[in-house]
């Protein structure tokens, strides 16, 4: 998820990790568990923190990279200038309450659109820190909003397919042409 509306899109930074825009077909793919939580998932994390803080992002799943493997990482307190990171390895969310809230999202894999998206106010989720410990979460606000976009990358969906079918396409266009503008430059 992206914090910025002004920052440079992602694609136009040089990355550890680049982040898959769409509309790359790998972004559809739906994700695996992960079956332990080693020093390679260790890794993953972290280079996917650093992607995420490169881009000036607040959330980053595993497939933005092309790793489609159950694993985010978020971090809100990047928009004070901090560095906080938070990994949800295999989240499922348990419970999601029947208030809604409608926040307005961007995405590191969706550069330069950003919508009003209407999810549950607020979530109760499960997961795995990066120590492979299973936490239990009650999140709401910008939070629950995030847990529950990044975890829609997990299953291969956009913010943008919450859209209505114009505006979905009118941004897949956008970003079309603005990914044969980047090849030809």
């Amino acid at each position: 998820m992206r914090l910025d509306p002004d920052a440079p899109p992602a694609y136009l930074k040089p990355m550890k990790r680049p982040i898959l825009t769409a509309p790359d077909p790998r972004l559809q793919q739906v994700s695996t568990d992960v079956e332990t939580v080693d020093s390679a998932i260790r890794q993953l994390v972290d280079d996917m923190a650093d992607s995420m803080y490169e881009a000036e992002g607040i959330g980053l799943a595993a497939i933005q990279i092309g790793v489609p493997k159950r694993v985010i990482v978020i971090d809100l307190d990047q928009k004070e200038g901090n560095k906080n990171p938070v990994a949800f390895i295999n989240p499922k969310i348990l419970w999601a309450s029947d208030e809604m809230a409608v926040f307005e999202e961007g995405c590191l894999s969706v550069p330069e659109i950003w919508d009003d998206v209407e999810r549950p106010a607020k979530i109760r989720a499960e997961y795995l820190d990066r120590n492979g410990e299973k936490q239990v979460l009650e999140a709401d606000g910008l939070l629950a909003t995030c847990l529950q976009h990044e975890m829609d990358h997990l299953n291969g969906v956009l913010f943008i397919d919450h859209l209505s079918r114009l505006k979905r396409s009118m941004a897949i266009k956008k970003l079309t042409k603005a990914k044969k503008l980047k090849e030809t430059a």
